[in-house]
């Protein structure tokens, strides 16, 4: 059942299992206004296990863009598709979220970000790859992130 993300009073439903709940909360109502207000699109995600297919194509693309797998267990999804890009977003239990944006017309931005909730530690599996940049958030406290170009057709 679909999870409305309210960004004004942030809950931490569905991310209890979390050790970082209150940050990924915040990091997921970030996300919610930010489509909100450049887009008037209603954030929802859902339980992962009730959509395999964004996980599982968020997990090829990691995979075969970069060799990525995340070891941590995956909580929530979400895709949709918003001013000509198909977003999927996966919302980790150990605090991280990844975000695929792929643009739909040939030759637009297609891109994987990364975002780590306030409290966690980079992850094995992308420490050693990436650097993170650091950005404030009223709604999430200090949010790292990274990214990478996709290269390859999905």
């Amino acid at each position: 059942m679909p999870y409305i993300v309210d960004f004004q009073n942030v809950s931490t439903v569905g991310l209890e299992p979390s050790p970082v709940a209150e940050a990924l909360a915040g990091l997921r109502a970030n996300e919610a206004r930010y489509y909100k207000n450049k887009y008037d699109h209603v954030f929802s995600v859902r339980p992962a296990s009730e959509a395999p297919e964004t996980l599982d194509r968020v997990n090829r693309i990691l995979s075969d863009e970069r060799s990525i797998v995340i070891s941590s267990r995956p909580l929530e999804v979400t895709s949709f598709e918003v001013n000509g890009f198909r977003m999927a977003y996966v919302f980790y239990e150990s605090g991280l979220s990844i975000n695929v944006m792929y643009g739909v017309e040939d030759g637009s931005k297609r891109a994987v970000g990364f975002k780590l909730s306030q409290g966690m530690e980079v992850p094995e599996e992308l420490a050693s790859s990436f650097k993170f940049a650091r950005q404030k958030s009223k709604l999430a406290g200090e949010i790292r992130g990274s990214y990478f170009v996709i290269k390859g057709e999905y």
